[in-house]
């Protein structure tokens, strides 16, 4: 399985979660912690990805700057929350040299990954049936206003950057994000022609409506939204309308569908609601990526962008979702739901692995 959005770095450096750990020894350590409501609940770590076979991930790097006057967390320089990225980035480095993670940034070694992850023979297996192997992930950053100036966007492209999206929650430096309203400033057009000429792949995720519509207009490189759910669906300027789905995927973009309740039901209380008073199961993801499919005529503009463990755990996961591990179960729901063989594997990997492909041609 291919994760088109997963905060790894943000778990282990803002969460101090040690992801190589079983999660069973993550959620004891944090019992009793009362500084974040996932605390205790937390659904991923390295070795419950390799047990649900993601073997290949799309992992951010995320650091926002906060403007005088923000509601928001965040820094409250831009040089603050690029130190923020560097650490983070150095997390991803000593993973690697753990043997836990390897950095793709080319056709050649994503490639060379999947061959490795599609033969079961080239993986140790645990007694659970994990994988034990390294797992892939592809470098992108959420939301945009670490980057100092563009000038800095070549710097992060040599660290192996080759996906960022312009805006995260409030008003940015680049782009508004959720929340906020508005088009592209000077500076977020400048970037994406820097982002065009070095070949980084655009994530339509979090922007405003005009800013999206601009960012469509401008930038002629390739794109997707990694974790986006269906406003048609649960309407909230979070979610894509009906005609921004129907342009990602005339611009041959995918969208992963995400797994954070309040984009699964309408009227989601953070606190409140539960999974259970919502009566919210695992099924309630198919409407989105069915309203998906059916939109666009087939099965090939749709992934999984899961989010799991985004600032949230199973206290706002559907019923169902344990640990990432869980992300299977879709297989036999999508195969109820009619999907065929060849459908599920695209929505699992396939489509995103086909935008890298195009996007690394």
């Amino acid at each position: 399985m291919l994760d088109a959005h997963l905060d790894l770095a943000m778990n282990a450096m803002e969460w101090n979660r040690d992801l190589r750990q079983p999660l069973a020894l993550v959620r004891e350590r944090e019992a009793g912690w009362k500084d974040k409501p996932d605390r205790g609940r937390g659904v991923l770590t390295f070795p419950e990805m390799r047990a649900g076979q993601v073997g290949l991930c799309v992992a951010t790097q995320i650091a926002r700057h906060v403007k005088p006057g923000s509601k928001l967390t965040g820094w409250h320089s831009p040089e603050q929350a690029w130190a923020q990225t560097q650490a983070q980035l150095a997390w991803y480095r000593a993973m690697e040299e753990q043997g836990e993670l390897i950095q793709i940034t080319n056709r050649q070694q994503l490639e060379s990954h999947v061959n490795r992850w599609m033969d079961p023979g080239d993986h140790a297996r645990s007694a659970d049936g994990g994988a034990q192997g390294s797992i892939g992930y592809i470098l992108s950053l959420e939301g945009a206003d670490s980057i100092v100036n563009p000038s800095f966007l070549e710097r992060s492209y040599a660290q192996g950057l080759r996906a960022i999206g312009l805006g995260h929650y409030g008003p940015g430096t680049y782009a508004p994000g959720t929340g906020a309203e508005g088009g592209l400033s000077a500076a977020g057009k400048e970037l994406l022609r820097e982002m065009s000429r070095l070949g980084l792949i655009l994530d339509l995720t979090h922007l405003s409506d005009e800013a999206f519509w601009e960012a469509l207009d401008l930038f002629d490189g390739p794109l997707w939204a990694s974790h986006c759910n269906c406003r048609a669906l649960v309407p909230h300027q979070r979610q894509l309308s009906d005609t921004q789905i129907q342009a990602i995927v005339e611009r041959q973009g995918v969208i992963g569908v995400v797994f954070d309740a309040w984009m699964l039901h309408v009227g989601w209380e953070r606190g409140i609601t539960t999974p259970a008073s919502a009566d919210l199961k695992l099924e309630r993801i198919l409407e989105h990526i069915d309203h998906m499919c059916q939109l666009t005529g087939n099965a090939g503009h749709v992934g999984i962008g899961s989010d799991l463990d985004g600032g949230y755990g199973t206290e706002q996961c559907p019923e169902g979702i344990d640990t990432i591990a869980d992300l299977q179960k879709l297989e036999d729901l999508l195969s109820g739901r009619g999907y065929s063989v060849e459908d599920i594997r695209a929505i699992f990997h396939g489509n995103f692995l086909n935008a890298l492909r195009r996007a690394w041609d």
